[in-house]
């Protein structure tokens, strides 16, 4: 059973006991989202996050009845490194979401075999572009540092990937704590989609964001998320073990 508050004023804040339990009702609200954009419009997109925190959520998805062959998946951000690497986010997504029900959704990737990340950039600009927007799902991860997406607090271009304003869907993020270069949708792709989610695990994260949406004067990326969500962020948490 979740137990859900409102932590700020476009922030809605659902709590489980455990992992399994967040990982059922995120993909369950997640399917009936796709569920009435398939019906509303004939097609859904959604983009989701990598990072070690969503593999429940990913199987549990997986499986739901809907009809996938109407569904584009994408990502919120990528490492620049190929899909055979296990830091690729892509990998995740094959391995653990594109299987069972999903397997006929469609994947639109961030990540292509360019001689640089600029190139690269451009490639996933121009395949992000077709989905449209607004996206209809968003699901974010975040870091114990405030970071989400590839909107890291150190990266030199911070001020570009998260302008509410900004006309380019992909930018490239290259940062100390990035760890390599990496790509990422921009903030009015992530803020505007008609439902966005963040899904977080374990206790040091939950204090990280209580941190950061308490903070007002030097706001840490996910708070600037939530100040720019149009539909409000949805927040997903559960304690690990």
């Amino acid at each position: 059973m979740a137990r859900e508050h409102v932590m700020a004023a476009s922030a809605r804040w659902r709590a489980f006991a455990t992992r399994e339990d967040l990982a059922a009702q995120l993909a369950a609200d997640v399917a009936d989202r796709l569920r009435a954009a398939i019906k509303a419009k004939g097609g859904a997109t959604l983009a989701v996050s990598g990072g070690t925190t969503p593999g429940l959520f990913f199987e549990a998805l997986s499986h739901k009845d809907l009809d996938w062959t109407k569904v584009i998946v994408t990502l919120v951000d990528e490492r620049f490194v190929p899909p055979s690497s296990e830091r690729s986010n892509e990998r995740l997504v094959r391995e653990k979401l594109l299987r069972n029900e999903a397997r006929l959704a469609r994947f639109v990737g961030l990540y292509s075999d360019a001689t640089d990340v600029d190139e690269a950039t451009r490639r996933a600009e121009a395949g992000v572009a077709l989905l449209g927007s607004p996206l209809d799902v968003v699901v974010l991860g975040m870091g114990t540092d405030g970071h989400t997406a590839s909107f890291f607090p150190d990266a030199p271009n911070l001020d570009d990937v998260t302008n509410p304003s900004q006309a380019r869907r992909v930018l490239s993020v290259d940062s100390a704590s990035s760890g390599e270069p990496r790509l990422t949708l921009t903030m009015p792709l992530i803020a505007n989609a008609r439902f966005l989610a963040l899904h977080i695990e374990g206790d040091a994260k939950r204090e990280a964001l209580d941190r950061a949406l308490a903070e007002k004067t030097k706001p840490l990326p996910i708070r600037m998320v939530v100040n720019c969500a149009a539909s409000g962020l949805q927040i997903y948490s559960a304690r690990t073990g």
